[in-house]
């Protein structure tokens, strides 16, 4: 059953009104999440990640609102690609890098997203993002970039992000600086396969992938837990997100065998072929995560020129 289907209610944020699902988690509990009521959804794979990180109230450009965003049952996959370093470069903003591999070689990501339960409920996302370094880092050391190569501690520019639902797009844009916006997408990760469709604003196809799953690893609750930071301007000023990932069970393919991407015409597209990727170097999929998504923080990346931009010191 979508969205518009079901029986909803409008919600206030910032500006904006939403529609969301009557008597969903948001209509509840407006992001103050009862754990315990949660905990009581089959789909959700325990609570001793979110037990471990208190939620605070902050005031945001949406309005007052609980931080983090919760996840509770969620999978990803990631097409991992490398494309040339000049390429991303004229993508990215003057205060932001690309993170290289290799001489002249970057990385490039394809992300889809499941999220089954969450504190914004069920919902699919799509990215296209440049692995950056951090922001006033200087070089980045073996360590680091082995760190980063292995999704451990990732840094990343976001260029698109389509979602299927209006709390996630305004949430995203108004509260946190994504570029999101509302088209149809359909999301499967299973054990044994991984399948999306992202519409384009004809009902056309903008992307399609599909994948083998690589063999999952099964782990212990707490065992594996990913940091990437994202970085965004909101009304011209630096910022970065948070987004921590437990991986209760994931695998990696590399080089993936089998993946198929398609693309059309939309958005999504448009950025692919904008940085000209030279071929896939991964595919990582989680079929079970748990994720919290922390509010932006402001963050010093020097001056904007009149233009906006990061000035060149």
């Amino acid at each position: 059953m979508t969205l518009t289907q079901q029986e909803t209610v409008a919600v206030e944020l910032g500006q904006k009104t939403v529609d969301v699902p009557a008597g969903g988690l948001y209509d509840r509990y407006r992001m103050d999440t009862d754990l315990d009521a949660v905990a009581q959804d089959p789909r959700v794979p325990g609570m001793d990640f979110f037990r471990s990180l208190p939620k605070t109230r902050v005031d945001s450009p949406i309005g007052p609102t609980w931080t983090p965003n919760f996840y509770y049952a969620a999978s990803t996959a990631r097409l991992v690609m490398l494309a040339p370093t000049r390429r991303l470069r004229d993508r990215l903003p003057r205060a932001l890098s690309p993170l290289e591999v290799g001489p002249g070689l970057g990385i490039f990501s394809i992300m889809v997203f499941r999220y089954d339960v969450a504190d914004i409920d069920f919902y699919t996302e799509a990215a296209t993002g440049i692995a950056v370094k951090p922001i006033r880092h200087g070089g980045l050391g073996a360590v680091d970039l082995a760190a980063a190569l292995k999704n451990d501690r990732l840094h990343s520019y976001v260029l698109s992000l389509p979602v299927n639902t209006q709390i996630a797009q305004v949430r995203g844009r108004d509260g946190y600086g994504f570029p999101k916006w509302v088209t149809p997408i359909d999301v499967g990760i299973t054990a044994a396969r991984v399948s999306s469709r992202v519409a384009n604003d004809t009902g056309g196809i903008d992307l399609e992938l599909s994948a083998p799953t690589p063999p999952q690893t099964q782990r212990r609750p707490l065992e594996r837990v990913s940091f990437l930071t994202s970085y965004t301007q909101i009304d011209g000023n630096w910022h970065s997100t948070l987004n921590q990932t437990h991986a209760l069970a994931s695998g990696r393919a590399l080089p993936p065998r089998g993946a198929r991407l398609r693309l059309g015409q939309g958005r999504l597209s448009e950025d692919i072929r904008s940085v000209a990727p030279k071929r896939i170097l991964a595919l990582d999929v989680t079929t079970s995560a748990q994720m919290a998504l922390h509010m932006p923080v402001p963050i010093s990346a020097g001056p904007l020129d009149a233009t906006g931009r990061e000035a060149r010191s």
